[in-house]
């Protein structure tokens, strides 16, 4: 194996492995090395269980849509996170950890507000959030932080629109969400943030429950509590992974694709000096292929025996699923080290594939959409206010993206 991997003393590789300090917006070099050299193959995580890892684009796909494996972290041999809530076999799962017919049931009760033509109803309104934190992020001192200033308010205050959550209670849900998707937090902190989400949403819920309003934790409370198609904490679960799903994603992709611009003066301004709907479009799919936030795979286990790549997965044995690494397939995306985005990105898969794949992506691409048509073109000269080796990136968190940005103009 190429010099680029770390070995357990039982000689497969560690898991996750570093990235390149010169190449923040790369994944591990040693998953360069693995795609070519041995697509599916063995990694040793924390807990000293060796799922299989999975690089190429074709085998991502084939298994993100084959039926026989599963997302359901009790299943023993599930590759569980260090420090996660969900460490802890007994703790409750959201539908994102259940496998159908149960994940598409609860699913299906949330869906609606996020089909394509509501989201785009919604366009005018995130246009207003992002021009009124652009007006004040200009009103006010320089550099500033992107993050606090931008990147963060704005997926939240969408999504609390969205949900019906008091934006004034914001630190309350950023902080536990910080807390949650921190890979080196103890499993005792993860299970108390965790339950200090669900309290809150079971306890809006009730305020839902008896004065409803025009949003989705009110239909959920109301349609669903309120007739026992849902209890009122397996209700308040689902408010927590939409919540979390809702604005600490997309703040960071806002973030990391500033940065990332910013690094790629040539596409910035291929973007900013031709602001049209479909460049706009176009560099909000080549971001995600090119960053995929989501770095530390998703995480399966077989149910059945499986043979992909020349190797047989046997029931009972963990997957990772590397899409950071996929959406830098070359056989898929020719140059996949660039960043183009005139390419035709839209086959990645940073949002997943099959029945599990993100059920915000609309709501995502929309507030990246107006973001990045807009931030550049009313700051044109918005440049980082510090050397690009001094970015903090979150190499410690289940979301890739970075701490602070400070910016100017």
């Amino acid at each position: 194996m190429p010099e680029t991997l770390t070995h357990s003393s039982e000689g497969q590789a560690e898991w996750p492995m570093p990235r390149a300090a010169t190449c923040p917006f790369d994944p591990p070099p040693a998953l360069k090395s693995l795609q070519s050299e041995a697509p599916v193959s063995r990694v040793r995580i924390w807990d000293g269980s060796t799922p299989w890892l999975i690089t190429r684009y074709e085998h991502t796909r084939a298994l993100l849509g084959d039926p026989r494996i599963s997302s359901d972290a009790t299943r023993p041999g599930f590759p569980r996170t260090a420090g996660s809530a969900q460490s802890d076999t007994r703790a409750p799962l959201s539908f994102i950890n259940m496998d159908d017919p149960e994940h598409a049931r609860l699913r299906r009760m949330v869906t609606a507000p996020f089909a394509i033509k509501r989201i785009e109803a919604l366009r005018p309104a995130v246009q207003r959030i992002v021009d009124d934190s652009i007006d004040t992020m200009l009103a006010g001192p320089k550099p500033v932080d992107l993050v606090e200033a931008l990147a963060l308010p704005i997926p939240s205050l969408v999504i609390c629109e969205l949900l019906g959550v008091p934006y004034e209670d914001h630190d309350l849900f950023q902080h536990n969400t910080k807390v949650l998707v921190k890979l080196s937090t103890a499993r005792e902190e993860s299970a108390a943030a965790l339950t200090a989400l669900t309290d809150y949403l079971e306890r809006l819920l009730t305020s839902k429950l008896e004065r409803p309003g025009n949003d989705l934790l009110s239909d959920i409370a109301t349609r669903r509590v309120a007739t026992g198609e849902l209890t009122q904490r397996e209700a308040a679960r689902m408010g927590v992974l939409l919540l979390i799903a809702g604005h600490e994603t997309t703040a960071n992709m806002i973030a990391l694709g500033t940065c990332a611009l910013l690094q790629n003066p040539d596409q910035l301004a291929l973007l900013r000096d031709a602001p049209d709907a479909k460049t706009t479009a176009s560099a909000v799919e080549e971001l995600l292929r090119y960053l995929n936030i989501t770095h530390n795979g998703r995480r399966r286990v077989a149910l059945e025996d499986i043979e992909i790549g020349g190797e047989t997965i046997r029931a009972g044995d963990g997957l990772i699923i590397a899409g950071d690494i996929a959406n830098r397939d070359p056989d898929v995306f020719p140059d996949p080290d660039r960043l183009d985005i005139t390419r035709n990105a839209r086959r990645h898969v940073a949002f997943g594939f099959g029945v599990h794949q993100c059920l915000g992506q609309p709501l995502a691409r929309l507030e990246l959409q107006v973001v990045y048509s807009t931030l550049y073109r009313r700051i044109p000269a918005l440049a980082l206010a510090i050397e690009p080796d001094q970015v903090r990136y979150k190499h410690d968190g289940a979301v890739y993206g970075v701490y602070e940005l400070p910016v100017t103009w």
